[in-house]
């Protein structure tokens, strides 16, 4: 008789452990798809369209990188924007220092000189036109590192 009231104790909470964890998860469930709908349509369509490829609007975030074998040129020889503020991010995965610049139509800005592992990144407000991208590194654009950027 001692022992049917401690087995019956233990499945007795087993059975609320269980029963609880499933309304929890239930309440969770409809709490989880509540929430998101309404904290990840407003950050995914605030954040993706200025910075979510080419081209985007009121400017672009547009990214590149250099050689990753050393040579001197970049991944891109062509890059599309849209007009205003564009920003060109430039990974360096080489061992040889690198930076990215922008010139043409009166704009000549150019980024840091970064290592290997880091990014040389810069903004400029553009209209529309083309711009030539480039290593801005002593004679990298003269080997070949730079390409067309369009800005529509």
């Amino acid at each position: 008789m001692k022992r049917t009231p401690v087995y019956f104790l233990a499945a007795a909470c087993a059975a609320l452990l269980v029963a609880g964890c499933g309304s929890s998860n239930k309440k969770s469930e409809s709490t989880q798809a509540a929430t998101p709908a309404t904290t990840e349509t407003a950050p995914t369509i605030t954040n993706e369209k200025p910075s979510g490829g080419a081209a985007a609007e009121s400017g672009s975030t547009l990214q590149l990188s250099a050689d990753p074998g050393g040579q001197l040129k970049f991944d891109k020889t062509s890059l599309t924007g849209k007009a205003g503020k564009v920003t060109l991010d430039m990974a360096n995965p080489s061992s040889v220092p690198h930076a990215i610049g922008v010139k043409g139509t009166g704009v000549d800005k150019k980024g840091p000189t970064v290592s290997q592992g880091s990014d040389s990144k810069i903004t400029v407000d553009l209209k529309p036109g083309k711009y030539t991208f480039y290593c801005p590194v002593d004679g990298h654009e003269q080997a070949g590192m730079k390409g067309t950027l369009t800005v529509k």
